[in-house]
């Protein structure tokens, strides 16, 4: 045995806990992310809101995917763990990870 297999073998339940617990409470997570998110920015003045929003989405997907266990198929992309369904996905070209968004 490897030592990544060895690493994944020890941290599969600590993986499997975070996952029950992503399903369980996926919902209150999305809210607190919500939450910070807007006291952000009001501490911004708005001036970031884009960029604020977005990083909340992903990190509600993520959330949602986490949570979502092995058997499961993704439906395509849905809300994740806090309902993004009534937002606009993107507003602009996508960029590749690490560029500068302007």
């Amino acid at each position: 045995m490897g030592f990544i297999d060895n690493i994944r073998a020890r941290l599969s339940p600590a993986k499997d806990k975070v996952a029950d617990l992503a399903q369980q409470h996926g919902d209150r997570i999305g809210d607190g992310l919500d939450k910070a998110a807007k006291a952000v920015d009001e501490r911004t003045k708005g001036k970031y809101s884009d960029r604020i929003q977005s990083g909340t989405d992903k990190a509600k997907d993520a959330v949602g995917r986490v949570g979502k266990k092995d058997g499961e198929e993704s439906g395509g992309g849905g809300g994740g763990a806090g309902g993004g369904e009534g937002r606009s996905g993107g507003g602009g070209p996508q960029r590749p990870p690490g560029s500068s968004g302007g």
